[in-house]
């Protein structure tokens, strides 16, 4: 795969007399790649986060720097387009309550973060009623995506999509964006992915855990390894699950706790509306609650039981 070319050190070196195309809002690492990918693309990005430095370091790669949102506003021609990266929930609203005042009809939102797609519904709905135009794209790829391009599901009105159809073609990879549908799509489709997500993971962990416990002395490095040849299991995850082996032998420095971030929440929560089963991503949900106890009640009460009616011995806290 080709690499992005590097980029000068000094923000001088590049041609900045043009008009910035957009503003992203939010410079983690979701946001930081991204503006990054744009700008070795040749896009002129306005960037703003709320920690100066972040604003700062982009500023070095070639984007236009913003310290408030006032300044963003500014620097940004009309019709204005703004990008924010944020985490989903309160972060994302205050910022839209906060910037839609200082935005004008025709100006338009992206919102490219994890929210719920109701959320985007309501916000598309509520910022409409301005005259604003709303996006909801849903982001893949971490904090790979600044090399390898970033997978975007984008929900919203095509004369929208159209607008910024050059940042999305140059912020993915070959066949990584997709209009999925009106404004809510992009984050439901983003949603299932991430449900999807979780129950691939935590495949590929109940199966490395059963190929340690086995009394054969099976080499666990190499049997993930050859998977990522010619088997149908074969995938991104794998290929980071062997990388991360190769990294932490037996993965000795990581403790077995997964957060539960909301996505596959709510796609098992959608699953039951719909009367659609998805036993795979429920159970992949409710095995990031138990690892989430230092002391399953759930498993006392079980412990408990067996020793009531077999006598099976339990294990003092």
């Amino acid at each position: 795969m080709e690499t992005l070319p590097d980029m000068p050190a000094e923000a001088d070196a590049l041609d900045q007399t043009r008009p910035p195309e957009m503003a992203i809002i939010g410079l983690g690492r979701m946001g930081g790649g991204m503006i990054r990918r744009l700008i070795r693309n040749g896009h002129a990005i306005v960037g703003y986060n709320r920690s100066p430095d972040k604003t700062r370091e982009v500023a070095l790669e070639g984007a236009t720097p913003a310290y408030g949102l006032a300044d963003l506003v500014e620097l940004l021609p009309k019709p204005r387009a703004v990008w924010l990266m944020l985490p989903a929930g309160a972060a994302t609203q205050a910022q839209i309550d906060e910037l839609a005042p200082m935005l004008e009809p025709g100006d338009l939102i992206v919102d490219g973060g994890n929210s719920r797609y109701t959320d985007s519904q309501r916000r598309a709905a509520s910022l409409g009623e301005s005259g604003i135009h709303f996006i909801d794209a849903g982001v893949s790829g971490g904090i790979w995506g600044l090399r390898e391009g970033f997978c975007i599901m984008a929900g919203g009105a095509v004369e929208d999509i159209d607008r910024l159809r050059p940042i999305f073609t140059d912020l993915t990879g070959p066949g990584g964006f997709a209009h999925v549908g009106p404004v809510g799509a992009g984050h439901f489709t983003k949603m299932v992915h991430n449900g999807v997500e979780y129950g691939m993971m935590q495949a590929y962990g109940e199966g490395y855990e059963i190929l340690a416990a086995s009394e054969m002395g099976i080499d666990t490095d190499a049997a993930l390894g050859v998977w990522q040849h010619g088997s149908v299991v074969r995938s991104w995850l794998l290929d980071l699950l062997v990388k991360a082996m190769a990294e932490d032998p037996g993965l000795a420095t990581i403790k077995g706790v997964a957060a539960d971030s909301g996505e596959g929440r709510w796609t098992v929560e959608e699953a039951i509306r719909l009367g659609v089963p998805a036993p795979v991503v429920s159970a992949a949900l409710f095995a990031r609650f138990a690892s989430q106890q230092e002391d399953s009640p759930t498993l006392k009460v079980v412990a408990a039981l067996r020793n009531q009616f077999g006598g099976h011995a339990v294990r003092s806290s």
